[in-house]
């Protein structure tokens, strides 16, 4: 049973929350508007898109991305405040001690937690993908970072697709490889172009199928003016826009990589690394509460404006080492997981080291 003492920081905890995501929401979103307020004019973007499409999107996203933060600054602020007014100091003396006192803190932390978990793994990847859909479309047009020349692309383990140009959907110059376990080549199919249909169906024009056995070819030769033929390919395979990965839910996420895998491709790290710190960010929450409890709970003589400067200094370091520890994930220096994980094992031994001296 919650005790009144748990209600009473539960409360505060939560509305402060809530107030400063309300506030920076507000000011992040005059901050984009003054930006793309031309883009907006010139663009045949209407104001109904923009106002119940992209904007309440885009709030999802800013709060997704600083939810861990916004946590810090709500703990320190209100925190500190309570041990300006001596509340704190009341509570000690009446015989609570450090841990009982973290409890509600603990509480309401847990709560938030549970909202940024199912925020960041299904609900913003599904606004991501509205408000880059608009952005790609009205927006940043020039952000496709898809291949469109020269492209090959592995579609499974043994199977190799070489496209010498792709433009709406279709497929100039296609040629599927097909190799044995001993990457020698059996099978070679070339058509002048291929046509996506529907349902992983492309239909090839003046194609021609060869086969080989070894180093020999076979002297029969199958070709004609069009096959339907069904290839695990899909036109979105070509165009690879920069936050791709955070445009999908983690089920969507967990399919792709493993796709990818199944075709040997190996540009898996960013799609990896958007899986785990969905996971990661969120226990970052914890963190970041017991930092600022044990911060803001002790009385000073700079208060809130004290304590809150030295929050925001922690929750800036914890952005730029968070950032550090993913471009070095991004490559081949540390295991994805740990360079994920990494600030939240730094800043979790932070944080029992403040825990311990605030008992003392």
């Amino acid at each position: 049973m919650l005790k009144q003492l748990d209600k009473y920081i539960i409360g505060k905890f939560l509305r402060t929350f809530f107030f400063t995501v309300l506030i920076f929401s507000m000011i992040s979103v005059i901050i984009d508007f003054s930006e793309n307020v031309e883009r907006f004019i010139e663009s045949p973007i209407t104001a109904k898109q923009v106002a119940l499409y992209y904007y309440p999107n885009f709030v999802l996203f800013i709060v997704g991305l600083l939810w861990p933060l916004f946590t810090l600054i709500a703990v320190i602020f209100f925190t500190s405040r309570m041990a300006s007014n001596s509340e704190i100091i009341s509570i000690f003396n009446a015989g609570v001690g450090f841990k009982r006192f973290v409890r509600p803190y603990m509480i309401a932390a847990s709560l938030l937690t549970l909202l940024h978990l199912a925020g960041n793994h299904f609900v913003i990847p599904i606004g991501n993908k509205v408000r880059l859909d608009l952005e790609h479309t009205y927006i940043h047009t020039n952000q496709d970072k898809g291949k469109k020349n020269n492209v090959h692309l592995f579609i499974a383990e043994n199977t190799k697709v070489f496209v010498n140009e792709f433009r709406n959907n279709i497929a100039f110059k296609f040629q599927l490889e097909f190799f044995d376990q001993q990457h020698q080549l059996t099978k070679l199919i070339k058509a002048s172009r291929a046509e996506w249909q529907q349902d992983n169906t492309w239909r090839l024009f003046n194609y021609q199928i060869r086969t080989f056995e070894g180093m020999q070819e076979n002297l029969v030769v199958e070709d004609g003016q069009h096959l339907d033929m069904e290839i695990n390919l899909q036109p979105q395979d070509f165009v690879d826009y920069k936050n791709q990965q955070t445009m999908m839910t983690t089920p969507q996420l967990v399919n792709y990589i493993q796709l990818l895998q199944e075709r040997g491709a190996g540009n898996t790290k960013k799609y990896e690394i958007e899986r785990y710190r969905r996971t990661a960010e969120a226990i970052t929450i914890f963190i970041l509460t017991i930092i600022g409890v044990a911060i803001a709970s002790r009385k000073v003589r700079g208060g809130v404006g004290f304590h809150l400067a030295v929050g925001i200094g922690i929750g800036a370091l914890f952005i730029f080492f968070s950032r550090f520890a993913m471009v070095f994930a991004s490559g081949d220096t540390i295991p994805v997981l740990l360079g994920i994980w990494l600030p939240n094992i730094l800043f979790g031994s932070i944080a029992t080291y403040l825990v311990l001296k605030a008992q003392q």
